[in-house]
């Protein structure tokens, strides 16, 4: 099994950044794609970044220029650095990795991200 955790969430004023971090434990797979998704109160749940093994990145329009994904495979890491943040990116924040060429994914628990002055 691979468990999942996220950290790094918390409360910033609009313009702020903030960096996030989703560690793996367990029987990681050598190759997978990483995501972040989010939800907003009384929204679907949206992709906001995305990262394959080879380190090619997708990003949603609305964090272009703002967040970036990177992972670190040796300390079995993905983070998402949050720049210039606003108050729609008040969500909570979601990773999950699949197994690449295959549907088998794992998801954390997620960690909650609040833009307020």
């Amino acid at each position: 099994q691979v468990q999942l955790v996220e950290s790094g969430g918390g409360l910033v004023q609009p313009g702020g950044s903030l960096r996030l971090s989703c560690t793996g434990s367990g029987n990681i797979p050598a190759r997978t794609v990483a995501t972040w998704y989010r939800q907003g109160p009384g929204k679907q749940r949206e992709l906001v970044a995305s990262i394959g093994h080879s380190n090619d990145t997708h990003y949603a329009d609305s964090v272009k220029g703002r967040f970036t994904i990177s992972r670190d495979d040796a300390l079995a890491t993905v983070y998402l650095q949050m720049n210039n943040l606003q108050p729609d990116d008040t969500s909570v924040y979601y990773c999950k990795i699949r197994e690449w060429a295959t549907i088998i994914k794992y998801w954390g628990r997620g960690t909650q991200v609040t833009v307020s002055s």
